[in-house]
């Protein structure tokens, strides 16, 4: 068995990229319109010359249609107002492999042409995909050869491919033959050509009090325009997700039209960009947190270019801030709607166990801050309050007595809880405002 480079083949690949044809453009880079030629901006001053624009007009447009003009002076002229786009009409097929994207569909016609004067048989055809960390087999004819193909034949295939891997590709064409003679020959042919990033995605985490948002900025990096049909955040376990849009103010005429058509987002090439905006939520109760795990979820998304050309990514796991675990969380469950100054109030307040152990007994105070400044809200009664134990992955309600010495805005802070038992002191919890009026 001889291989490629033994001498002469009968056999060659020749191989095609099938994708979306484009546009032709007209290579005459502008057109006039020709009563723009005869016409100046200020003929309906004159009455008379605007009387005989009509005239004027029908001559311009006759003679430039006239087809024996061998002058050729009206190739500039723009016969009709879609002429201006400087478009043909046509469709021009690829000419090369051109750009290939990471998310894309890579789609090959390959034809395996018989240049000889005899035929070949009992041919074996291999195509493969081979990149920096795997080769994939895409086509295999070893169960069933094709037969022969007759001198000057040929045999078609379609091939395809999702690119899910940056850098340098390579299809690998092989065929297996029996030639004219008889020998058995072994003919290898490769096509490279290399995968490109069609756009970047930076992402912003953000948490506010205890919900978190996720900014993400997506930018172009391709030739030609993304319409972006879907750019959706899949979060990870106990998280939840919500699409944040700004207002939009239509007429209820089109609304029911917009709930069944979504439009796409356009992002320009050559480096647009678009932003979008999540808010995430923790819903995970205490028994299905992990501490130390800052995974949030992942981004989703589908595009088309300008002749719908789909596309698709999945970005890495989006980390997020630590999750601390924390032995205990002191929440704010009611806060007077009304409070009065110098006036007693209650504020409503849950002690939860985030252990599986039991804890407890417990002492909740007001601390006094660094500043060492007078608190504007005190307690009201005893100055300390004590809780009993509380049962694993459980929870008890108090309320804490305050009274407020000051109108206005003001801050309760330092609101402390205390292990007696171990010792051990927790933090406080964020400082709450409220605002005190007069009787």
């Amino acid at each position: 068995m001889s291989s490629g480079q033994g001498g002469p083949h009968s056999l060659a690949f020749r191989v095609m990229r099938l994708c979306k044809p484009s546009f032709q453009v007209d290579p005459i880079p502008l057109l006039l319109d020709p009563s723009d030629l005869i016409v100046g901006e200020d003929i309906f001053d004159d009455p008379i010359a605007a009387a005989q624009l009509p005239r004027l007009l029908h001559h311009s447009q006759v003679s430039s249609s006239d087809s024996s003009d061998l002058s050729y002076r009206s190739r500039f002229l723009l016969h009709h107002p879609s002429d201006s786009i400087g478009l043909s009409g046509l469709l021009v097929l690829p000419q090369a492999f051109g750009a290939i994207y990471l998310g894309e569909t890579f789609c090959s016609y390959i034809s395996i042409n018989n240049s000889s004067n005899f035929d070949v048989r009992d041919i074996i055809i291999k195509a493969e995909m081979q990149t920096e960390r795997q080769r994939l087999l895409l086509l295999d004819t070893s169960k069933s050869p094709v037969e022969s193909i007759r001198a000057g034949g040929r045999y078609d295939f379609i091939v395809e491919h999702d690119v899910k891997e940056l850098g340098a590709h390579t299809l690998v064409c092989t065929a297996l033959y029996y030639d004219g003679d008889g020998e058995r020959k072994y003919l290898p042919q490769f096509f490279k050509f290399i995968v490109a990033n069609p756009l970047s995605v930076r992402t912003k985490v953000r948490v506010v009090k205890e919900i978190t948002f996720l900014e993400a900025c997506i930018e172009n990096h391709t030739k030609s325009n993304l319409f972006m049909d879907q750019v959706e955040f899949e979060p990870a376990q106990h998280w939840s997700a919500k699409i944040l849009k700004a207002d939009e103010h239509h007429s209820d005429k089109y609304s029911q039209t917009r709930k069944t058509f979504k439009s796409p987002i356009l992002i320009k090439s050559g480096g647009g960009i678009h932003n979008y905006l999540y808010q995430l939520k923790s819903h995970g109760s205490a028994q299905t947190k992990v501490e130390g795990s800052n995974i949030l979820g992942k981004l989703q998304i589908t595009w088309r270019t300008n002749l719908g050309e789909p596309g698709r990514l999945q970005t890495q796991q989006i980390m997020g801030t630590p999750i601390i675990q924390k032995d205990i969380e002191l929440h704010v469950v009611e806060v007077p709607s009304a409070i009065k100054l110098e006036r007693p109030f209650s504020l409503h307040l849950k002690l939860a166990n985030e252990t599986d152990k039991e804890l407890g007994p417990f002492e909740v105070w007001l601390s006094q801050d660094d500043s060492r400044e007078e608190k504007k809200v005190v307690i009201n009664g005893l100055q300390t309050v004590v809780l009993p134990r509380v049962e694993a992955f459980g929870s008890t309600d108090f309320h804490l007595n305050l009274i407020s010495t000051q109108l206005g805005v003001q801050r309760i802070t330092g609101i402390t809880v205390f292990n007696t038992r171990e010792k051990q002191t927790y933090d406080p919890l964020p400082d709450l405002e409220i605002f005190v009026d007069l009787d």
